[in-house]
Protein backbone atom coordinates (compact mmCIF):
# COMPACT_ATOMS: atom_id res chain seq x y z
CA UNK A 1 0.00 0.00 0.00
CA UNK A 2 1.47 3.25 -0.67
CA UNK A 3 1.90 6.09 1.46
CA UNK A 4 -0.91 8.02 0.09
CA UNK A 5 -3.34 5.04 0.42
CA UNK A 6 -2.63 4.61 4.05
CA UNK A 7 -5.76 5.08 6.16
CA UNK A 8 -5.29 6.16 9.83
CA UNK A 9 -7.13 5.45 12.78
CA UNK A 10 -8.26 8.77 14.58
CA UNK A 11 -7.17 8.90 18.15
CA UNK A 12 -10.75 9.40 19.19
CA UNK A 13 -13.79 8.49 17.80
CA UNK A 14 -15.52 11.08 15.05
CA UNK A 15 -18.41 12.97 16.66
CA UNK A 16 -21.35 12.80 14.69
CA UNK A 17 -24.50 15.32 14.80
CA UNK A 18 -27.58 13.98 16.78
CA UNK A 19 -30.86 15.39 15.41
CA UNK A 20 -30.95 17.83 18.35
CA UNK A 21 -27.76 19.35 17.17
CA UNK A 22 -25.65 18.43 19.47
CA UNK A 23 -22.39 16.02 19.02
CA UNK A 24 -22.08 12.12 19.94
CA UNK A 25 -19.87 12.25 22.68
CA UNK A 26 -19.09 9.71 25.56
CA UNK A 27 -19.31 10.89 28.80
CA UNK A 28 -16.79 10.51 31.23
CA UNK A 29 -17.35 9.61 34.67
CA UNK A 30 -15.11 12.77 36.10
CA UNK A 31 -16.69 15.63 34.79
CA UNK A 32 -19.63 15.04 36.88
CA UNK A 33 -17.21 14.93 39.92
CA UNK A 34 -17.54 17.70 41.67
CA UNK A 35 -14.86 17.80 44.87
CA UNK A 36 -16.22 20.87 47.56
CA UNK A 37 -15.43 21.59 51.10
CA UNK A 38 -18.37 20.20 53.66
CA UNK A 39 -20.95 17.95 53.44
CA UNK A 40 -23.56 17.34 50.72
CA UNK A 41 -27.40 18.68 51.40
CA UNK A 42 -28.65 16.89 48.85
CA UNK A 43 -26.75 13.36 47.54
CA UNK A 44 -28.66 11.72 44.20
CA UNK A 45 -27.00 8.57 43.27
CA UNK A 46 -27.71 6.54 40.00
CA UNK A 47 -31.23 8.52 39.44
CA UNK A 48 -33.66 7.08 36.81
CA UNK A 49 -37.25 8.31 35.96
CA UNK A 50 -39.28 6.73 33.43
CA UNK A 51 -42.86 8.39 32.11
CA UNK A 52 -44.12 5.52 30.91
CA UNK A 53 -41.81 3.45 28.54
CA UNK A 54 -40.13 7.01 27.91
CA UNK A 55 -37.16 7.39 29.93
CA UNK A 56 -36.42 11.33 31.21
CA UNK A 57 -33.74 10.78 33.42
CA UNK A 58 -30.48 7.90 33.38
CA UNK A 59 -28.49 7.49 36.17
CA UNK A 60 -28.26 10.65 37.74
CA UNK A 61 -25.57 10.89 39.97
CA UNK A 62 -24.89 14.57 41.90
CA UNK A 63 -24.19 15.96 45.37
CA UNK A 64 -25.08 19.54 46.27
CA UNK A 65 -23.43 21.42 48.94
CA UNK A 66 -24.97 23.20 51.84
CA UNK A 67 -25.76 26.92 51.70
CA UNK A 68 -25.10 27.53 48.21
CA UNK A 69 -26.70 27.98 44.71
CA UNK A 70 -26.66 25.15 42.44
CA UNK A 71 -28.00 25.90 39.23
CA UNK A 72 -29.47 22.99 36.10
CA UNK A 73 -28.90 24.00 32.69
CA UNK A 74 -29.33 22.75 29.50
CA UNK A 75 -31.82 22.58 26.61
CA UNK A 76 -35.75 21.91 26.55
CA UNK A 77 -36.87 18.66 27.59
CA UNK A 78 -33.28 17.20 28.83
CA UNK A 79 -34.84 16.44 32.25
CA UNK A 80 -34.06 19.68 34.20
CA UNK A 81 -37.25 19.99 35.84
CA UNK A 82 -37.82 16.27 36.30
CA UNK A 83 -34.64 16.28 38.39
CA UNK A 84 -35.82 19.60 40.31
CA UNK A 85 -39.12 17.93 41.33
CA UNK A 86 -37.44 14.00 42.22
CA UNK A 87 -35.53 16.33 45.30
CA UNK A 88 -38.39 16.58 47.36
CA UNK A 89 -40.71 13.83 45.52
CA UNK A 90 -43.16 16.30 43.78
CA UNK A 91 -42.91 13.48 40.95
CA UNK A 92 -44.81 11.12 42.91
CA UNK A 93 -47.76 13.33 41.71
CA UNK A 94 -47.41 11.79 38.00
CA UNK A 95 -48.95 8.53 37.89
CA UNK A 96 -46.85 7.37 35.15
CA UNK A 97 -43.55 8.35 36.57
CA UNK A 98 -41.23 5.58 37.67
CA UNK A 99 -38.08 6.75 40.19
CA UNK A 100 -35.22 4.24 40.76
CA UNK A 101 -32.30 5.23 42.71
CA UNK A 102 -31.17 7.64 45.45
CA UNK A 103 -31.70 10.66 46.56
CA UNK A 104 -30.75 11.42 50.39
CA UNK A 105 -30.77 14.28 52.35
CA UNK A 106 -28.37 15.28 55.15
CA UNK A 107 -27.79 11.51 55.03
CA UNK A 108 -31.28 10.43 54.98
CA UNK A 109 -32.85 8.27 51.64
CA UNK A 110 -36.21 9.91 51.00
CA UNK A 111 -37.15 7.60 48.36
CA UNK A 112 -38.34 4.75 51.37
CA UNK A 113 -41.98 3.92 52.69
CA UNK A 114 -42.85 5.62 55.56
CA UNK A 115 -41.38 9.00 54.59
CA UNK A 116 -43.15 11.89 55.79
CA UNK A 117 -44.28 13.86 52.53
CA UNK A 118 -45.49 16.58 53.67
CA UNK A 119 -42.73 17.50 56.70
CA UNK A 120 -40.34 16.81 53.52
CA UNK A 121 -41.68 19.34 51.09
CA UNK A 122 -41.82 21.58 54.39
CA UNK A 123 -37.87 21.19 54.83
CA UNK A 124 -37.46 21.24 50.76
CA UNK A 125 -39.99 23.83 49.56
CA UNK A 126 -40.38 24.52 46.12
CA UNK A 127 -41.16 27.94 43.87
CA UNK A 128 -42.44 27.50 40.57
CA UNK A 129 -42.05 29.02 37.44
CA UNK A 130 -45.30 30.91 37.36
CA UNK A 131 -46.32 33.02 40.34
CA UNK A 132 -49.33 30.98 42.11
CA UNK A 133 -50.12 33.38 44.98
CA UNK A 134 -53.55 31.97 46.73
CA UNK A 135 -56.95 34.55 46.19
CA UNK A 136 -55.97 35.53 49.56
CA UNK A 137 -54.48 38.52 51.35
CA UNK A 138 -50.71 38.87 51.55
CA UNK A 139 -50.95 38.28 55.29
CA UNK A 140 -52.45 34.90 54.82
CA UNK A 141 -50.48 33.98 51.89
CA UNK A 142 -47.71 33.99 54.44
CA UNK A 143 -49.14 32.59 57.67
CA UNK A 144 -51.05 29.87 55.70
CA UNK A 145 -48.14 27.05 55.70
CA UNK A 146 -47.27 27.57 59.44
CA UNK A 147 -51.02 27.41 60.42
CA UNK A 148 -51.25 24.11 58.20
CA UNK A 149 -48.24 22.97 59.98
CA UNK A 150 -49.64 23.91 63.54
CA UNK A 151 -47.04 25.94 64.17
CA UNK A 152 -49.88 29.02 64.19
CA UNK A 153 -53.39 29.15 66.25
CA UNK A 154 -54.94 32.49 65.30
CA UNK A 155 -58.79 30.83 65.74
CA UNK A 156 -61.55 31.75 67.70
CA UNK A 157 -61.10 28.98 69.76
CA UNK A 158 -57.56 29.70 70.67
CA UNK A 159 -58.61 33.28 71.14
CA UNK A 160 -61.06 31.89 73.88
CA UNK A 161 -58.78 29.56 75.58
CA UNK A 162 -56.22 32.48 75.75
CA UNK A 163 -53.77 30.58 73.22
CA UNK A 164 -54.45 32.81 70.55
CA UNK A 165 -50.73 33.68 67.95
CA UNK A 166 -51.53 36.94 66.56
CA UNK A 167 -48.41 38.53 67.82
CA UNK A 168 -46.50 35.10 66.56
CA UNK A 169 -47.88 35.61 63.13
CA UNK A 170 -47.64 38.93 62.79
CA UNK A 171 -43.72 38.57 63.46
CA UNK A 172 -43.42 35.85 61.47
CA UNK A 173 -45.54 37.49 58.19
CA UNK A 174 -42.58 40.65 58.45
CA UNK A 175 -39.80 38.01 58.93
CA UNK A 176 -40.87 36.14 55.89
CA UNK A 177 -41.38 39.62 53.80
CA UNK A 178 -38.55 41.05 54.78
CA UNK A 179 -36.10 37.97 53.87
CA UNK A 180 -37.77 37.97 50.85
CA UNK A 181 -36.93 41.68 49.80
CA UNK A 182 -40.84 42.71 49.68
CA UNK A 183 -41.70 44.11 53.33
CA UNK A 184 -41.19 47.76 52.25
CA UNK A 185 -43.36 47.05 49.13
CA UNK A 186 -46.23 45.43 51.12
CA UNK A 187 -46.06 46.91 54.98
CA UNK A 188 -49.02 48.89 54.58
CA UNK A 189 -51.43 46.61 52.71
CA UNK A 190 -50.95 43.62 54.35
CA UNK A 191 -54.99 42.47 53.94
CA UNK A 192 -54.68 43.51 50.18
CA UNK A 193 -55.52 40.64 48.29
CA UNK A 194 -52.16 39.27 46.69
CA UNK A 195 -53.74 39.02 42.92
CA UNK A 196 -53.25 43.05 42.61
CA UNK A 197 -49.67 42.67 43.41
CA UNK A 198 -47.24 42.92 40.00
CA UNK A 199 -46.08 39.72 38.95
CA UNK A 200 -42.36 40.25 40.09
CA UNK A 201 -43.96 41.15 43.43
CA UNK A 202 -46.01 37.78 43.35
CA UNK A 203 -43.20 35.85 43.02
CA UNK A 204 -41.51 37.09 45.94
CA UNK A 205 -44.38 36.51 47.84
CA UNK A 206 -43.97 33.28 46.68
CA UNK A 207 -41.00 32.96 47.63
CA UNK A 208 -41.40 34.23 51.10
CA UNK A 209 -44.55 31.93 51.45
CA UNK A 210 -41.99 29.31 50.88
CA UNK A 211 -39.37 30.40 53.60
CA UNK A 212 -42.46 31.11 56.27
CA UNK A 213 -42.15 27.23 57.02
CA UNK A 214 -38.66 27.67 57.70
CA UNK A 215 -37.44 24.91 54.98
CA UNK A 216 -33.69 23.54 54.52
CA UNK A 217 -33.89 23.44 51.05
CA UNK A 218 -35.71 25.86 48.07
CA UNK A 219 -36.15 24.35 44.98
CA UNK A 220 -36.51 26.84 42.38
CA UNK A 221 -38.18 26.26 38.20
CA UNK A 222 -37.17 28.93 36.41
CA UNK A 223 -38.09 31.29 38.91
CA UNK A 224 -37.83 34.47 36.86
CA UNK A 225 -38.88 33.37 33.07
CA UNK A 226 -42.14 34.89 33.43
CA UNK A 227 -40.69 38.65 34.78
CA UNK A 228 -39.44 41.96 33.20
CA UNK A 229 -35.67 42.42 33.29
CA UNK A 230 -36.39 44.95 36.67
CA UNK A 231 -38.17 41.85 38.40
CA UNK A 232 -35.52 39.45 37.88
CA UNK A 233 -32.51 41.42 38.36
CA UNK A 234 -34.66 41.49 42.36
CA UNK A 235 -35.16 38.00 41.99
CA UNK A 236 -31.30 37.27 41.45
CA UNK A 237 -30.28 39.42 43.88
CA UNK A 238 -32.42 37.40 46.56
CA UNK A 239 -31.69 34.25 45.39
CA UNK A 240 -27.72 35.63 46.01
CA UNK A 241 -29.19 36.29 49.62
CA UNK A 242 -30.79 32.97 50.33
CA UNK A 243 -27.69 31.29 49.94
CA UNK A 244 -26.40 32.26 53.24
CA UNK A 245 -29.03 30.46 54.98
CA UNK A 246 -30.31 27.77 52.24
CA UNK A 247 -29.19 25.12 50.28
CA UNK A 248 -30.89 26.73 46.76
CA UNK A 249 -31.25 24.42 43.28
CA UNK A 250 -32.54 26.67 40.24
CA UNK A 251 -33.01 25.73 37.18
CA UNK A 252 -32.59 27.87 33.95
CA UNK A 253 -32.72 28.68 30.97
CA UNK A 254 -30.75 32.05 30.92
CA UNK A 255 -27.22 30.90 31.38
CA UNK A 256 -26.06 34.61 31.97
CA UNK A 257 -28.34 34.28 34.62
CA UNK A 258 -26.75 31.05 35.60
CA UNK A 259 -23.23 32.93 36.13
CA UNK A 260 -24.60 35.54 37.63
CA UNK A 261 -25.92 33.24 40.52
CA UNK A 262 -24.74 30.09 40.85
CA UNK A 263 -21.88 28.54 42.99
CA UNK A 264 -21.91 25.45 40.59
CA UNK A 265 -23.30 24.07 37.86
CA UNK A 266 -25.10 21.37 36.15
CA UNK A 267 -25.76 20.65 32.61
CA UNK A 268 -28.08 18.14 31.77
CA UNK A 269 -27.99 17.09 27.58
CA UNK A 270 -30.68 15.30 25.41
CA UNK A 271 -31.72 12.06 26.69
CA UNK A 272 -31.86 13.12 30.13
CA UNK A 273 -27.48 12.97 30.88
CA UNK A 274 -25.64 14.57 33.82
CA UNK A 275 -23.03 15.76 31.52
CA UNK A 276 -20.95 18.02 33.33
CA UNK A 277 -20.97 19.25 36.95
CA UNK A 278 -18.65 21.51 39.15
CA UNK A 279 -17.52 24.99 39.46
CA UNK A 280 -19.56 27.60 37.79
CA UNK A 281 -16.84 29.40 36.25
CA UNK A 282 -15.08 26.61 34.85
CA UNK A 283 -17.67 25.30 33.41
CA UNK A 284 -18.74 28.18 31.75
CA UNK A 285 -14.65 29.17 30.69
CA UNK A 286 -13.67 25.77 30.12
CA UNK A 287 -15.63 23.01 29.80
CA UNK A 288 -14.75 19.30 29.52
CA UNK A 289 -17.32 18.26 27.25
CA UNK A 290 -17.29 19.46 23.68
CA UNK A 291 -21.42 19.57 23.94
CA UNK A 292 -21.22 21.31 26.67
CA UNK A 293 -18.97 24.08 25.03
CA UNK A 294 -21.26 23.69 21.88
CA UNK A 295 -24.74 24.60 24.06
CA UNK A 296 -22.87 27.20 26.06
CA UNK A 297 -21.65 28.76 22.90
CA UNK A 298 -24.76 28.83 21.19
CA UNK A 299 -24.10 26.59 18.33
CA UNK A 300 -27.68 24.29 19.69
CA UNK A 301 -30.01 24.10 21.90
Amino acid sequence: MSETEAVHEPSEPAQQLTTSGESDERVREEWTEYDFDGSAKLAVEDLDVHYGDEQALQSVSLDVPEESVTALIGPSGCGKSTFLRCLNRMNDRVKSARIDGSVRLDGEEIYTDGVNLVELRKRIGMVFQEPNPFPKSIRDNISYGPRKHGDLDTGLLARLLGRDDREDEDELVERALRRAALWDEVKDRLDDNALGLSGGQQQRLCIARCLAVDPEVILMDEPASALDPIATAKIEDLIEELAEDYTVVVVTHNMQQAARISDQTAVFLTGGELVEYGDTDRIFENPESQRVEDYITGKFG
